[in-house]
């Protein structure tokens, strides 16, 4: 398809950071002390070319295709504030990156718009959400990480990769880090998590040469959407170990590409596994890679959303 001058806001690093890999030319908007979603291009990612930063106050002039929203604020503040009327009413594109909440099947979503395409991550999301009049599509994810990364697991210890856990500690699966570490060494990695022994917020373009070394990730989230953490560390050809909650069933094939399973003492069992038997550790990490090569994979993603762009462009011709 054409390329197309697209705005997005700075919400999701490294969800964008796979975006941006797509040939169109993307738009961020930035303010003076880079607030919440203003952040432009961000110092821990390696983004192309054609991310730009535009100063908030001239996005106007800008001469857009489309527009792509990710949070409420995006949709009726940041909108009203930034974007002209023209702009406003150009096609859009709602991004979910999220499970619904507070009520796992109850809950509506905040769009409710037959003109706004509402773009889930998982499948699972897109079942739970109360979606109204709203069309709906799924654009599983995929990772923009250096090829020449591999899978070592010559540290015989387990990772964790989420960002602010402590925050959201049920949700996060924060509990369940802390009593899995005090059976089997782990370490996490993420901002916030030097609050509680981790390594911090180590750079996007350093994660996974460092993530590499660890015999598995493990993902301890109760209720995300799918974590890229996840699919990073498939991608690498490294095994994971997870909760079988929200999508996670579908990616994880218990025993052949990792472990899943909803009883945390199970989980534990098989990370010990893991750290007495390293060649079955890389066994399992090299299915996990090829799964990851064919579901989630750059080409694929970028197909996917060229379907979604050309969908809400048609729609609205």
């Amino acid at each position: 398809m054409r390329r197309l001058k697209i705005l997005i806001w700075h919400i999701h690093g490294s969800y964008l950071n796979a975006l941006a890999r797509i040939d169109h030319d993307w738009y961020l908007p930035v303010k003076p002390d880079r607030p919440e979603g203003y952040g432009g291009r961000g110092p821990t990612f390696d983004l192309p070319d054609r991310v730009h930063e535009v100063p908030a106050e001239r996005v106007r002039d800008l001469d857009l295709d489309l527009v792509v929203y990710q949070t409420p604020k995006n949709r009726i503040e940041d909108a009203a504030e930034i974007l002209s009327p023209a702009q406003r009413r150009l096609p859009q594109i709602y991004l979910e990156h999220n499970t619904p909440r507070p009520d796992a099947v109850a809950t509506r979503h905040p769009v409710d718009d037959p003109r706004t395409l509402l773009v889930h991550v998982t499948h699972y999301n897109r079942l739970m959400w109360d979606t109204g009049r709203t069309p709906t599509v799924v654009v599983e994810h995929a990772v923009a990480i250096d090829p020449a990364v591999s899978y070592r697991g010559d540290l015989p210890r387990g990772v964790v990769v989420a960002n602010g856990m402590q925050r959201r500690p049920r949700v996060a699966g924060h509990d369940l880090f802390l009593a899995a570490r005090e059976a089997v060494p782990l370490d996490a990695a993420g901002m916030g998590t030097e609050a509680f022994g981790g390594l911090g917020d180590v750079p996007y373009r350093d994660l996974h040469r460092r993530v590499a070394a660890y015999r598995f990730l493990f993902s301890p989230m109760r209720y995300t959407s799918l974590p890229l953490a996840v699919v990073e560390a498939m991608t690498i050809g490294m095994p994971v170990v997870a909760l079988a909650t929200t999508e996670l069933p579908t990616v994880i094939e218990d025993g052949v590409t990792g472990y899943v399973s909803c009883d945390p003492d199970r989980l534990i069992d098989r990370m010990r596994r893991l750290l007495a038997d390293p060649t079955h550790a890389r066994a399992l990490g090299a299915n996990a890679r090829a799964v990851a090569r064919e579901r989630f994979g750059l080409d694929r993603f970028a197909g996917d959303w060229n379907a979604a762009f050309e969908r809400v462009l048609s729609s609205e011709r």
